[in-house]
């Protein structure tokens, strides 16, 4: 539709009513999202910490280490992106996720043990999906164990025949234990840090002995009254 006026020459110029809208941005060039989880020490459940920006999975894994072990003990990680965490309703914190989920048919299944041979546990083309619970909100998840299924939706429902028992269970994570990349058990010494960064308070630093010392040689120089 063009402006009318009762001025010819603004009718003769056909204006429109508004300016086109501007032509689509190309979309900005965006780090994917990934989701940390560590260890604070040797046989502890694994637990969320945060999430990093990266280029990719394994840088993700770098900036991880130089972001959450350096502020909290840390002797594992794990890495994977947020696309690949799939994320269950929400409850109460007196409540349970797993009640609101069909109970599982069949014979009740039991947590994947690393031992049993990969040819077993992946015959009929399934694979394993970690779970991570959360207790409480404002709490973070945490690693309870893995279990065998065809997809996420499956291993939900798996993980309440195996887990369901826990209480309460606020939300769960899945995610596919493929898609996350783990620390290894040999690299150790890679979180031997200083996360108390006590090198930043003036205690650290042993100098009251020099300066006793220089006191103790400028008595004989001291003027005389």
């Amino acid at each position: 539709m063009s402006l009318s006026s009762l001025d010819p020459r603004i009718n003769r110029l056909a204006l429109p009513d508004a300016p086109p809208p501007p032509p689509d941005k190309p979309e900005l060039d965006q780090f994917e999202t990934y989701e940390v989880f560590h260890q604070k020490k040797e046989g502890t459940a694994y637990a969320y910490v945060g999430p990093v920006h990266a280029p990719s999975l394994d840088v993700a894994f770098l900036f991880a280490k130089e972001q959450y072990s350096r502020r909290f003990a840390c002797t594992g990680m794990w890495v994977t992106p947020t696309r690949c965490v799939q994320v269950s309703d929400y409850v109460n914190d007196t409540e349970s996720i797993y009640d609101t989920l069909p109970t599982e048919t069949g014979e009740t299944p039991t947590p994947v043990s690393e031992s049993k041979e990969e040819e077993l546990a992946y015959a009929a083309g399934e694979e394993d999906y970690d779970i991570f619970h959360l207790k409480k909100r404002g709490k973070a998840h945490v690693h309870v164990g893995k279990v065998r299924a065809s997809s996420p939706r499956e291993a939900l429902t798996v993980a309440k025949s195996v887990f369901g028992e826990q209480r309460p269970v606020v939300n769960v994570w899945v995610v596919r234990s493929a898609d996350i990349l783990r620390s290894d058990e040999d690299d150790r010494d890679i979180w031997s840090t200083t996360p108390d960064k006590k090198y930043r308070d003036a205690i650290a630093y042993k100098v009251m002995d020099k300066i006793e010392r220089f006191k103790q040689e400028q008595q004989p120089n001291a003027p005389q009254a």
